[in-house]
This record gives structure tokens, sequence and C-alpha cells, in this order.
């Protein structure tokens, strides 16, 4: 079997980061779950399609013209990989990821990267969904408030301004979306480590990954 390392955790948590790296060292392919959905909810805005239609919404994730291309991220041919990280469309994925319709579209599309080479997958339910059988499953997060820090420093935002408190709120919004939704909700699997990033910097917490990989 193809091994997995099946990455699970909040909006904003490093988890994106940390895959990355860890698939890097690996020599192992990596997939951004959260991606398809932020670019289902970007086409559906594209093509004035509601986020709420569930219908509608499914059918765009069904054939969504999308391509991850040397880094890029590719729909329709243009690169999103900016577009797709703003706060709007992060609240779109995860109104549109709480339909079972559009979650049915996208999960074998999602196990078609496994590969011989090796994945590891983050997203939110990598582990209980999607990868079930991952030779190694973790449950990464870190504060609502550190999670804002890290996103307003990124957004260049002040951290005593207006939006910053807006982040936060957002980031807690999303949270409470992710954890409550009927289908897939986010949560830590029994068989899953949690890593909290909380105080950890990214290459501990990659070095925190690995170690629990190689004694898998």
């Amino acid at each position: 079997m193809t091994a997995v390392i099946a990455i699970d955790g909040p909006s904003a948590s490093g988890k994106g980061t940390v895959a990355a790296r860890v698939a890097a060292a690996l020599d192992m392919d990596y997939l951004d779950s959260g991606a398809l959905y932020r670019l289902t909810a970007l086409a559906a805005q594209q093509q004035s399609v509601a986020w709420d239609d569930e219908a509608a919404v499914a059918a765009i994730a069904a054939q969504l013209p999308v391509e991850f291309v040397a880094g890029q991220i590719l729909l329709q041919g243009e690169d999103v990989s900016v577009r797709i990280r703003q706060e709007e469309i992060g609240m779109g994925a995860s109104q549109v990821a709480k339909w079972p319709a559009v979650r049915a579209a996208l999960l074998q599309r999602q196990r078609d990267f496994a590969r011989n080479k090796g994945l590891v997958a983050d997203g939110r339910d990598m582990g209980s969904v999607v990868f079930p059988d991952a030779k190694l499953k973790v449950f990464l997060t870190a504060t609502a408030e550190e999670r804002a820090r890290r996103r307003a420093l990124q957004l260049h935002i002040d951290l005593d301004s207006e939006a910053y408190a807006a982040i936060v709120a957002d980031i807690k919004q999303r949270d409470l979306n992710d954890t409550q939704r009927a289908v897939a909700p986010l949560k830590q699997l029994p068989d899953a480590h949690l890593l909290d990033t909380t105080e950890l910097s990214i290459e501990n917490a990659v070095k925190k990954v690995l170690d629990w990989y190689r004694q898998s």
C-alpha cells in the first residue's frame, strides 16, 4: 500500500506548511485538500453560484478544471494561488465543505493523489474519511489567538487593530463551522498524534512529525 501521512487541523494552524516540508523531506507527494474546497468556492463565485446551493456547487466540484503545477494552483489555466487564500474565499470553502454532495464529489479526486511515491495530505478529514488507513495520523492545532497572530503577520496587519480582531472572530467562526458540521466534522481521532504548535517553531513541528513517521 502507498504510505500516507494524514495531517488534520483547524484553519491557519500551520498544517499546510508542516505537511509540505514533511513531504519534501521524505520525497513524497503533497496534497493540500483545503485548496480543492477553496477552488470550488472560488469557481462557484466566478459562475455566480451561491455557496448554499449544494447541487450546483457539487456539480462544479465534480468538474473542477484545476492543475497543481510547479508550486502554482491553476484554475482554468489561471494562477489563483494567492486569490484562494483570501479570507472571503476561506469562509466560502468552509461553507461549501459542509455539503455531503460536494465532499462526495471531491473524495475520489483526493484519494487519486496517493501514488507509489507516498503522500502527505493535510485538511480537515484526511485521517477520518479520505485516508482512514493512513500510516500516520496527526492532529495539528494552535490557539485561535496564535493562529490569528500568524495570519495577521502574513498580511502585515497590526495586532492592536480592528482587522486583527476580525481575523480572530473569523477563525473562531470557521472552527465552529468545521467542528459542528454534520458530515466529516473536524475532530482529533483516537489514533492521531496531537501536535500543538502554539509555542512550537515550524522546524520543530516538522521534526516531530518525521520522528513519529519513522517510528510508525
